[in-house]
């Protein structure tokens, strides 16, 4: 008869883990506290911005993921590890890049990376591993996505428009904007379907997981999920036009998208968890972690003092970041710009603006200016700048709410329908207002430098204050509504751009400063 070796398992060391969390508490709150305000403006996102208002969710599904490793972890000896502190910093220097950038998802992420290097400097690479899953999870905590919105309209929009014409529903497009016999609708950015996507991405992440052990079934899943979704909301925009062309485009207003849409995806979501439910391998009592496969050949020495040096050691060098931003910006100063005055180019004659209302928005600028020019064949441009003497806080050039039009046009202002392209490696953008169509070309010149896009911009703004370049930064816009919707107001501003001369000497000959 063969007998079975028993291998005990070791009695949990709770004394040493209340040790450990004690201190990990002191390092999370130091954190939580130097960097308060990202903390509330997190908060704030998580609360009052419809896309991210599942990360609310996640704080408490960390705790539930890691309460179901309790056990095992009760096994594992955590022992600090010096070279987390090493990675805090460098999840610091990333918020101090984010600060002076002015990069809000820069300092989001760099604070969640701070926060995950925490656990491995106090709790150690043993307890980390075990882990592996929240903290990788913990990334959901960060407000991302919302630069997929344009990407996800466009989808949208040529799906529906791909439906309409195969139910024998004449549909014409133009950008985001659709037109049927009976009505016009938009793509609007709560339509794109980019909050839903995000959560769904977020759940099925959670689900694979929890529910699978096979890494060909967990990405299976989450891409499935991925591919439902995004389909998913392009029938219901198809649905609500269509609806419409059955009937009157009031039934279509008379719709709540937001409301009907999270229903009709709650049911989309149980729809892919049924689906996926019948391939689950994961035992319901099978544990998350083995602890006898974590733990190291030699358990590492327990110190009180190494604890405490990686504890307050962590704490102090975390603050590097925020001190030197804070310093740089202390240092960031430039000229005073008293106001903007262009030059009327030759050919062209400055009249009264007589198109829709429209201004760009950049709030905080130092001075703007809105000016509308004639030629000789009646073609109206406009021409509008605005410059920043330098950036900081609620005074950025690049930034939410920031661009060609407000955040939150009213309903039936200008809208974006489409990018395209602009001479000299210009951002081109199309925005309509009803049957008024307004093409824009747009340049950023900072740091002394042309650049046609917002992330270069971003870039030269932090190389300014990183290595004390020209702190001055600014924004030109040529503009011109069409004589109508289908003929490209293109060339007229192609002549402007020909006739004021280099867009950099334009913005600096502009400026009159003050003395």
């Amino acid at each position: 008869m063969n007998s079975a070796t028993v291998v005990p398992t070791p009695a949990p060391n709770l004394t040493s883990w209340r040790r450990y969390l004690a201190a990990w508490a002191v390092l999370a709150i130091s954190i939580l506290l130097l960097f308060r305000h990202d903390v509330l403006h997190l908060f704030h996102l998580w609360w009052n911005t419809s896309t991210f208002g599942h990360c609310l969710l996640i704080p408490p599904i960390l705790g539930w993921l890691i309460w179901q490793r309790r056990d095992g972890l009760a096994e594992i000896e955590p022992s600090p590890w010096l070279p987390g502190a090493g990675l805090m910093v460098l999840g610091s220097a990333g918020w101090m890049l984010g600060e002076l950038a002015g990069v809000a998802l820069v300092r989001h992420a760099a604070l969640v990376f701070i926060l995950q290097a925490s656990v491995l400097t106090v709790f150690g690479l043993t307890v980390a591993r075990a882990l592996t899953f929240p903290l990788v999870y913990a990334l959901f905590m960060v407000p991302i996505g919302e630069q997929l919105v344009p990407y996800l309209q466009i989808f949208t929009a040529h799906f529906s428009v791909w439906l309409l014409e195969l139910f024998g529903v004449p549909a014409f497009l133009d950008g985001v904007f659709i037109s049927i016999p009976n009505g016009d609708f938009e793509v609007a950015e709560a339509c794109s379907g980019v909050r839903f996507l995000i959560a769904m991405i977020a759940f099925s992440v959670l689900v694979a997981n929890v529910c699978y052990k096979r890494w060909t079934r967990r990405i299976l899943f989450v891409v499935s999920a991925i591919v439902t979704s995004i389909i998913s909301n392009g029938l219901r925009a198809w649905g609500i036009i269509y609806l419409a062309s059955l009937s009157t485009p009031d039934v279509a207003r008379g719709i709540d998208h937001v409301v009907y849409g999270w229903f009709f995806f709650a049911i989309v979501m149980g729809l892919v968890l049924a689906a996926g439910w019948p391939f689950f391998d994961r035992p319901i009592d099978d544990p998350f972690i083995d602890p006898r496969a974590l733990q190291p050949v030699r358990p590492a020495p327990r110190s009180l003092r190494t604890l405490v040096t990686a504890t307050l050691g962590a704490a102090a060098l975390v603050g590097t970041g925020p001190a030197y931003a804070a310093w740089a910006m202390h240092n960031d100063t430039g000229s005073p710009t008293a106001s903007l005055a262009p030059q009327t180019p030759p050919g062209w004659r400055e009249t009264i603006f007589g198109g829709l209302a429209w201004v760009p928005n950049y709030e905080g600028a130092s001075a703007t200016t809105m000016r509308s020019y004639v030629d000789a064949s009646g073609q109206t441009v406009e021409m509008y700048i605005a410059v920043y003497d330098h950036q900081s806080e609620k005074h950025e050039m690049i930034g939410f709410g920031q661009g060609l039009i407000p955040p939150s046009s009213e309903e039936g202002g200008w809208a974006w329908a489409g990018s395209g392209t602009a001479p000299h490696a210009g951002l081109s953008a199309q925005l309509n207002r009803g049957l008024a169509v307004r093409d824009t070309w747009q340049w950023y010149r900072v740091n002394g430098k042309l650049v046609g896009s917002p992330y270069a911009a971003k870039i030269e703004g932090l190389k300014a204050k990183l290595f004390g370049g020209d702190p001055q930064a600014a924004t030109l816009v040529i503009s011109a509504e069409r004589v109508d919707s289908m003929t490209s107001a293109a060339p007229a501003m192609a002549r402007f751009a020909h006739a004021i001369g280099p867009i950099g000497s334009v913005i600096d000959k502009s400026i009159v400063r003050q003395r």
